[in-house]
């Protein structure tokens, strides 16, 4: 609650300083609103805490919020009518010569208005703040705030994300019975399953199996797929297609626009000749088996489907479909009797009070060693706290979590094991009260961060990236002095990875979080806070029929669309719209234009047709996020210049065409929109718009661009973007390939990523283009390239990721990479010389990919002491390349190659043997052959 204030507060300061023009005689009010809010803040510290507890400050609570919100809803509406009027003024042009005065007079029955709304707020806060001694609140926060020995440090250090997986206990036993499932028994397909309820493991253990060297060996190709309880049979195959198939990022894209009948059978035909495992956690529903049996069938001896899920009748479902008889198996005894089953289910434990204990002290203390720290009184109140979570693995891990960030003193731990028997005394909701533990000792400003996760799907992997855009465009992200706004949400999400609220899903190469989730359980818990809180609803937890006042609305069931999302869109309150399934109507726009005047966010997810976005979406005037992804084009007005606040838009990667007008939005910090296409309007006023207030200079806050080339490449604007931090420009680059471009990339110094792919495919994509290829038609001769051309990134010492997609020379000075680049992708460079005698002299090179025509000779060598630090190398597509040299020494720390479509290439080096970390070599055929030629010629010498 506390959080709804201070965003509030900030953004009202924000106003005070920028805007103060708007408020005029009403300035007073506003300023005392501002105040009284600050002072409630404070209270609200030691008052969140306690809802929990107190009915009288769960009320005093829910008062403080409702008024905020209504505060908040009369200052953005009043921003809104000036808007509106200020639009009008400037339709109706000859009201410019008219005295200022009349302007004025225009806008006094607003600031009225404005002035009679803002007394009647003040005046309610001023009453709630005075039942705090009416109603003896002041005494019960006063003890509350006294008990409380650790407080919230202002600006934390910083620290990097915690492991993402809990080191696992007491599961060593039941990971070599599931092993064994998976692997003995060679009749044809088998079922495995694993139950238990949610918290015990299921995943972590399946896990562990499905990541063991002899698993991964045992199986010709393996996949994991997420089902959840708003399962897709198409999503599902597309999963297990994506995990066991090699597909070009053009296959990739036939795949996905399948049928899922079509799909199916494309992932049926390629593993009837397969030694499979695919694993399919989280299974709600028995429906999932009996639709995906048919394209998972019979196929090679030992071939196994594991299922994961918490009802055991659907496990019992599975084998009923397979004509078995069920067989429960808890040892390795029981799996020997019957290892021709062709159906396992393993039924997961608890964990007893020493594995328990265990789990906790490497929770609590990390690798850091215990004994000077862990007093005999703190193993007793330890002990007592393992045996509160009733050997539940997730309560554990969390209680963890949260003893690592408090003293290690008796009295702290002992106030912890108090709570934790409050909630255990809740019933069935046990556990979610532990998790309630958690929750309620997070920072004010951690809070909403934390229950923003409950807007995604069950399972939803969620990029950091687009959490962090959503964190910012809803004020969650508090000012820290200079501090980007960017670093301070990682800074917040690693503090949630830390306090194991929030797993990592994928990290970057460089380690940062590219993609994390939530466990089932937290997200209950964060749905059912955020709705006492008023923070958020989702569209699976409220009855259609009866619309809240609600103010963030996450929907993800299609028939919600269809139905009654109507009466949702007349809900005047609503701030944030997001759509995880196909989007609005065109019809369905009309309410957002009479009714739902202040949203900041507007997610409309995804459309399958060419998708117009209505003028009316200039009327948002608050919108700061603004996402459609189209599967043809999508199209925006001109209106867009309207929405002034605006900080992202995502337009996907798809066609679209945007107005030039867009760069008068001076607040954008991410443009994604891979192939939107700047309207022509620019080129046929191209003076006006490099040199004038129509230029892509003006966008100084930006971090993110990806945009196909134009004109807008004209000209020095460019390089003043001095915060971008990454920068994609897909498309035909060959006109804009002179010195100022290039002066441009070597300005942009904050670079962390950069794509650049320089493609004649484009080269008649737009108009602008068609116009540029008329005049070049006869003065290019040939693709221009990019090395020479690009200037030293010498002083980019930001940038770790780089692609080249384009004609190129690699110099041979290693002064001109960036000195820590980690991870380097090459296409179509058609490089003569092997360019690995420069390439393995990059330091810090970890990844790198010679893809499609990268290079045009046939060997490649890897000469000793070569490649120190490289973990993973890609071929891919290199039509001609006959040999690869591998020389003692070289790539010591290599983890994972892949040889793909080199069809000329018809064996791997011996010197992949000598390689200690290597993990995956594909094609895994070739790997065998390596190894039998090796084993005959040993045996030949004996």
């Amino acid at each position: 609650m506390a959080d709804t204030v201070s965003i509030f507060v900030e953004k009202l300061s924000n106003l005070i300083l920028q805007e103060a023009y708007l408020f005029g005689q009403v300035e007073g009010e506003v300023k005392l609103l501002r105040d009284e809010l600050k002072w409630m803040r404070l209270f609200l510290d030691d008052a969140d805490s306690q809802c929990l507890y107190n009915k009288r400050i769960k009320l005093w609570v829910e008062q403080i919020r409702n008024v905020t919100n209504d505060a908040e809803d009369v200052i953005d509406e009043f921003i809104l009518d000036m808007d509106r009027r200020q639009l009008r003024l400037n339709t109706l042009k000859f009201l410019k010569c008219l005295p200022t005065c009349v302007g004025f007079i225009d806008k006094l029955p607003f600031i009225h208005d404005l002035d009679g709304r803002l007394k009647e707020i003040n005046v309610r806060i001023e009453r709630i703040m005075a039942n705090r001694s009416k109603y003896g609140l002041e005494a019960l926060l006063a003890s509350s705030s006294s008990s409380t020995t650790d407080q919230v440090v202002e600006h934390k250090v910083k620290r990097g994300p915690d492991v993402e997986e809990s080191d696992v206990v007491g599961i060593e036993d039941g990971a070599e019975v599931v092993k064994q499932m998976l692997m003995k028994g060679e009749r044809q397909r088998a079922v495995v399953s694993i139950v238990g309820m949610g918290g015990l493991g299921k995943t972590t253990l399946a896990k562990k199996v499905y990541n063991h060297d002899d698993v991964k060996q045992h199986f010709d190709c393996c996949a994991w797929v997420y089902v959840s309880q708003e399962f897709r049979v198409k999503e599902i195959l597309l999963g297990i297609a994506y995990s066991v198939m090699t597909l070009s990022d053009e296959e990739k894209k036939e795949v996905k626009e399948m049928g899922w009948a079509e799909l199916g059978g494309k992932v049926c035909g390629y593993l009837k000749e397969k030694k499979y495992l695919v694993v399919m956690d989280d299974v709600w529903s028995s429906e999932v088996w009996s639709k995906l049996r048919s394209y998972l069938l019979e196929a090679k001896e030992g071939s196994k489907v594991f299922i994961i899920t918490r009802n055991e009748e659907i496990a019992l479902h599975a084998i009923s479909q397979e004509n078995i008889a069920s067989t429960v198996l808890n040892s390795e005894d029981e799996i020997a009797e019957h290892a021709n089953s062709q159906a396992l289910i393993y039924r997961l434990r608890t964990m007893n009070e020493d594995e328990g204990w265990e789990l906790l002290l490497k929770r609590t203390f990390g690798n850091r060693g215990t004994s000077s720290v862990l007093t005999s009184e703190l193993e007793i109140v330890g002990k007592k706290i393992v045996a509160k979570c009733k050997g539940l693995p997730l309560a554990i891990v969390v209680v963890g979590g949260l003893l690592s960030t408090k003293e290690k003193t008796k009295s702290l731990w002992e106030k912890v094991l108090a709570s934790i028997e409050w909630h255990l005394s809740q019933g069935p909701e046990s556990c979610i009260g532990i998790l309630a533990l958690s929750y309620n000792d997070l920072p004010y400003y951690l809070k909403s961060c934390f229950l923003y996760f409950g807007i995604f799907p069950e399972d939803s992997e969620i990029k950091t990236s687009k959490l962090i855009q959503l964190w910012l465009a809803e004020g969650f992200i508090q000012r820290r002095g200079k501090e980007p706004f960017e670093d301070i949400a990682e800074d917040y999400l690693y503090e949630l990875i830390h306090r194991s609220m929030i797993q990592v899903a994928k990290r970057k190469v460089d380690g940062r979080v590219k993609s994390c989730r939530i466990h089932d359980l937290l997200r209950d818990l964060a749905i059912s806070e955020a709705r006492d809180a008023g923070l958020f609803e989702v569209d699976e937890m409220i009855d259609v029929r009866f619309p809240t006042s609600i103010r963030r609305l996450s929907i993800h069931r299609h028939d919600l669309i269809q139905g009654n999302i109507s009466q949702h869109l007349r809900n005047s309150h609503l701030r944030s719209l997001i759509f995880f399934t196909e989007t609005l109507e065109r019809k369905s726009w009309r309410f957002l234009q009479e009714h739902v005047k202040l949203l900041t966010v507007l997610d409309l997810g995804s459309t399958n047709e060419k998708f117009i976005i209505p003028e009316v979406i200039g009327e948002l005037v608050h919108l700061k996020f603004l996402c459609i992804r189209g599967a043809e084009r999508v199209i925006l007005p001109f209106s867009i210049d309207r929405l002034v606040n605006l900080q992202s838009l995502d337009l996907g990667s798809f066609d679209a065409y945007i107005p030039h007008t867009i760069w008068k939005l001076q607040e954008l910090r991410y443009l994604n929109c891979c192939y939107g296409e700047i309207s022509s309007d620019q080129f046929i006023k191209s003076s006006k718009c490099v040199d004038g207030y129509l230029s892509i200079e003006k966008l100084t806050n930006l971090q993110a661009l990806d945009l196909l080339p134009g004109s807008w490449l004209e000209g020095d604007g460019l390089g003043k973007l001095t915060q971008l931090k990454k920068l994609t420009l897909y498309g035909w680059l060959n006109p804009y390939m002179k010195e100022g471009f290039f002066e441009c990339i070597a300005n942009l110094t904050a670079l962390r990523t950069l794509h650049l792919r320089n493609s004649r495919s484009f080269e008649k994509k737009t108009l602008l283009n068609r116009l540029i290829s008329e005049v070049w038609k006869e003065k290019v001769v040939e693709e221009r390239r990019l090395i020479p051309g690009l200037m030293s990134f010498s002083h980019h010492t930001n940038l770790y990721k780089v692609i080249l997609s384009g004609m190129l020379e690699l110099p041979e000075e290693i002064e001109f990479y960036p000195p820590n680049l980690l991870k380097l992708s090459l296409k179509d460079c058609k490089i003569r010389k092997d360019p690995m005698f420069i390439l393995e002299k990059l330091p810090n090179l970890r990844v790198l990919r010679l893809l499609a025509y990268s290079y045009v000779g046939d060997k490649l060598t890897c000469s000793s002491s070569g490649f120190p630090q490289l973990q993973s190398l890609e071929l891919n597509q290199l039509r001609i390349l006959r040999e690869l040299i591998i020389e003692e020494g070289a790539m010591p720390c290599l983890r994972t190659l892949e040889v793909l479509y080199c069809n000329e290439m018809k064996k791997l080096p011996r010197g992949l043997l000598q390689l200690k970390h290597l993990e995956k070599v594909e094609p895994k055929s070739m790997f065998d052959e390596l190894i039998e030629q090796v084993e005959e010629t040993v045996g030949e010498e004996e």
